[in-house]
């Protein structure tokens, strides 16, 4: 026999919106709710937000997603036993990251054809997810995949692939390119043709906005970011006579994801919407949900105390699952020591393993849809990117915007706020229970990379920034 509804509604009477406010007051100790008032990044936030009414919950590819580990070793025989590792203890996806990736860090797989041959030899290709992070010969390397692909002949229906070529990404982590505007603008649309008549599925192009987040730059820049590449590899296709909604399924973002939950869920239901305006404005629609790649943010990998970042990788991980990222890369945290060894490679594959195969993240569809604060949050954060992104169109798309320096003037703004705003932050480990000795980690010795590459144009590339910054302030 069940219990009649009627009796809690009785016993506990319906309070509402007035109610709530009184409430939080009377708790806090404060005059009035609007003392809770608090900001991101610029975006108000309200301390109380009623539920909001008629919001579908966002399209996304669930349920759960790719688990992906990093391939980075500059030893490339270590590289090949690690990936072998990797796929048999849980991973669905590599991600080969070569020496001059905005995310290798001073590291990375030798940008070679052999190199690459020699990782994903022995790799199940129909049961393993492939991408490959932008990085100088990323091109190069796409053709090096396809080959290695038509080489081994997998069942192609199976493969599930991502080639990150975007080069503003490149440009903003590097500083430079290899080839003027000019010669990139008439080369690229020819080499592309290539892969297109392949056949194979997946993604080809990229939107990488992870050298923005990691630069201390705020979310609302990520986006705007990513959307003008996003646009740019739109007008490329026009231009090839190619139609919007013919190279909208082989666009791809990826993004930081970090220690913010609210903020990272935000962000990832905000670019969905963007671009979803964006292919409308295009007159093209998009069948599938859009790809979205998420990688653990390196700023908030701190140097002391690095188990501390295991933390702060399990809510980035949180925060780009319930945000419906569609594969996730884990940094390990011990990256800010070194190469990370097996241990930490590790821990970071089984905290995919437990957040989805036993926590279910994610099973559920965009969990925010419908919460007051999450939406406000989202169409906070959408108008913010969107001035961003009509500004870095205005100042001619994002290679010329970089090539002036006016993105990085603006990432730069951004995080001398942040450092301000971040003056009486207690972060554990770094300025707040720290050890009195510290530990030392074990990491990998490795030969030094290569990352000199041939360039013909220049410019300001953007930093890197951490949270080890918090410590110093004062």
């Amino acid at each position: 026999m069940g219990l009649d509804p009627s009796i809690l509604s009785e016993a506990f009477p319906q309070a509402n919106f007035g109610d709530w406010q009184v409430a939080a007051v009377k708790a806090a100790k404060i005059d009035n709710v609007q003392a809770l008032h608090s900001a991101i990044e610029g975006l108000n936030i309200q301390p109380l937000v009623a539920r909001a009414e008629g919001h579908q919950p966002i399209a996304m590819d669930r349920p759960n997603w790719l688990a992906f580990q990093r391939v980075d070793d500059p030893d490339v025989a270590r590289a090949a036993v690690q990936a072998k590792v990797d796929t048999k203890g849980g991973a669905d996806g590599l991600a080969l990251v070569f020496e001059g990736a905005n995310n290798a860090f001073g590291r990375g797989l030798p940008a070679t054809k052999e190199a690459l041959f020699q990782v994903l030899d022995g790799i199940d290709l129909e049961t393993t997810a492939l991408r490959i992070d932008a990085h100088p010969s990323i091109r190069k390397s796409a053709e090096w995949m396809f080959q290695f692909i038509q080489y081994n002949k997998p069942n192609p229906r199976k493969l599930r692939l991502a080639a990150g070529i975007d080069t503003a990404s490149i440009f903003a982590s590097s500083g430079r390119l290899a080839m003027s505007f000019e010669a990139l603008k008439a080369s690229l649309p020819q080499s592309l043709t290539g892969f297109f008549a392949s056949g194979l599925p997946g993604i080809l192009l990229e939107a990488d906005a992870r050298p923005v987040h990691n630069a201390g730059g705020t979310a609302a820049q990520e986006l705007g970011f990513a959307l003008s590449v996003a646009v740019g590899h739109l007008r490329m296709a026009e231009e090839a006579r190619q139609p919007a909604g013919n190279i909208a399924p082989s666009i791809g973002f990826a993004l930081c994801a970090d220690q913010d939950l609210a903020l990272t869920i935000a962000k990832f239901r905000s670019l969905r919407l963007l671009w979803a305006r964006v292919l409308e404005a295009c007159g093209a629609t998009l069948k599938q949900p859009v790809k979205i790649h998420a990688e653990t943010a390196k700023r908030l990998m701190a140097t002391r105390d690095p188990e501390t970042n295991i933390l702060r990788n399990t809510i980035a991980l949180a925060a780009a699952a319930l945000g419906g990222a569609d594969s996730i890369s884990i940094l390990p945290h011990t990256i800010s020591m070194g190469l990370p060894d097996s241990g930490a490679r590790r821990i970071s594959r089984m905290q995919h393993l437990i957040a989805r195969d036993e926590s279910h993240l994610g099973q559920v569809t965009d969990v925010a849809a419908g919460s007051g604060s999450l939406e406000a949050l989202t169409g906070a954060l959408c108008e913010a990117a969107w001035t961003e992104f009509r500004k870095i169109e205005g100042e001619g798309g994002p290679l010329a915007s970089l090539h002036s320096g006016a993105f990085q003037r603006r990432v730069l703004t951004a995080q001398v706020f942040r450092e301000t705003e971040m003056r009486n932050t207690k972060i554990i480990g770094v300025n707040t229970f720290q050890l009195e000795n510290e530990r030392a980690v074990p990491v990998l010795e490795y030969p030094k990379v290569a990352t000199e590459f041939p360039s013909k144009v220049f410019c300001e590339s953007l930093p890197m920034w951490s949270v080890d910054t918090f410590g110093s302030l004062k």
